[in-house]
């Protein structure tokens, strides 16, 4: 691989290794996304272990309020290790982002809950997902733009759509791990103490994906920039103080990102904590949907990736983002028609519907993303409007909707924020966005 570095950075890396860069980088994003999300998908008993147990519905709140805390610390992440991925390498700052992940995660594992240590609970607790969040925001920019300068520039949509599937088989994985071990433990055992058991396990995954990613070798267009002089001295400044570069980075928030982003947590999340809270689904029946709809909606993150690379990124994630502000409420409406009596095949659909548009926006826009920004801050400016989009305007989707329904007491109110989102990306990224598909990464 050595010798790629030296050769024209036009020449893609040959096929076989593409696929072992998109198995390491996919694997330990994999990992990430399953310990990031095994918080939100446990958010209903984290929040009766970390909380008085007087209010159950305040008790949530504040667990989703530090859910949403992971993703609104994301874009630190974004900055600090985009940074030290455009000044080090896309390899070794992944290596620090997936050992912080996996440790915090290890952690919350072991903490003792409420009634045992009182405040100092969700303080530790709070903690910790910071953490997870500032690894995250390191995480997936450099998984993206590893695999990306690796690829074909007329393939790149293909290639980078496997780690787009990353985010929802962590999910997947979240949810099976934790639907297995209630099965084998049973309720009462799983809410008392086995919830603990998918997070300590978690680490036994990191040291894998540890070993795996330690073996790799830099980015040929990181490796040649950096062996003839190119790398940005300050890459921070030149992603956000130069007017052209910001410019780029607010048109890929405000025009694809954000949209995507709610587009994303309404359909893997929101749908989630509706079916149980606000639908009455028991807990196995809604997790079991939602793992229905996610293994069969997975395949379509490559195939939307694909088709980008023919059409470009820019129709299908802004038509993702269009047919979901126009879909969800009749959607949503369906769900609650087909809860009582709970018609699993029909609520399977439902759910399955709303991931398909987390497919249409979600498979193309690494490439998107990578296509913007030139290689010597490639990492530090995808990265940001990469983790507002999807840690603040996305990831805020369940507080904020379970919010607004608890305020006006109108089931359908929460659906109110992610169709305006949705509906402000459709229309910032018609009259802004330029399409890049295929352009060469070597260029920049």
């Amino acid at each position: 691989m050595g010798n790629l570095a030296e050769s024209s950075a036009h020449t893609p890396a040959p096929k076989s290794l593409i696929w072992r860069v998109i198995g390491a980088a996919s694997a330990g994003t994999l990992i990430e996304w399953y310990d990031f999300y095994l918080f939100g998908s446990l958010a209903t008993i984290l929040g009766a272990k970390f909380f008085p147990g007087d209010d159950p519905t305040a008790g949530f709140l504040k667990t989703l309020a530090i859910f949403a805390s992971g993703f609104i610390v994301r874009p630190f992440g974004a900055i600090v290790f985009g940074r030290l991925g455009d000044l080090v390498g896309r390899k070794y700052t992944f290596l620090v982002t997936l050992l912080l992940m996996g440790g915090s995660t290890f952690l919350i594992g072991l903490l003792p809950g409420y009634e045992q240590i009182g405040v100092l609970a969700p303080l530790a607790l709070t903690l910790l997902r910071l953490v997870q969040g500032l690894a995250l925001g390191g995480e997936y920019g450099g998984a993206a733009t590893y695999v990306a300068e690796h690829a074909p520039d007329a393939r790149r949509g293909f290639y980078t759509s496997f780690i787009q599937t990353t985010a929802t088989l962590g999910l997947f994985a979240s949810l099976g791990v934790i639907l297995a071990c209630r099965h084998w433990l049973g309720k009462d055992a799983f809410e008392d103490w086995g919830w603990r058991i998918p997070f300590l396990l978690s680490i036994l995954l990191v040291i894998l994906s540890y070993w795996i990613r330690i073996r790799m070798e830099e980015s040929p267009l990181f490796a040649k920039a950096k062996s003839t002089g190119n790398l940005s001295r300050n890459p921070i400044a030149e992603s956000f103080a130069r007017p052209e570069n910001r410019r780029l980075v607010l048109i890929a928030l405000f025009g694809a990102v954000a949209g995507q982003g709610v587009v994303w947590y309404t359909g893997q999340f929101y749908a989630l904590f509706f079916l149980q809270r606000v639908a009455g689904i028991e807990f196995v029946q809604a997790n079991l949907t939602v793992v229905y709809a996610l293994l069969l909606a997975t395949p379509f993150f490559v195939l939307f990736g694909s088709l980008s690379d023919r059409i470009g990124r820019k129709p299908i994630i802004l038509a993702g983002c269009l047919l979901a502000a126009l879909l969800y409420v009749p959607i949503y409406q369906g769900m609650m028609h087909f809860a009582e009596p709970f018609n699993q095949v029909m609520m399977v659909a439902l759910v399955f519907v709303q991931v398909l548009l987390v497919t249409m926006v979600y498979g193309p826009i690494a490439a998107f993303l990578v296509e913007l920004f030139p290689t010597r801050i490639r990492y530090t400016s995808m990265s940001l409007p990469y983790h507002i989009g999807n840690g603040v305007f996305g990831g805020l989707t369940p507080y904020v909707a379970t919010l607004l329904v608890d305020r006006t007491g109108n089931i359908y109110a929460g659906l109110a924020y992610p169709i305006a989102i949705a509906a402000m990306t459709f229309v910032v990224g018609l009259l802004l966005v330029k399409e890049r598909r295929g352009v060469s990464l070597a260029d920049g």
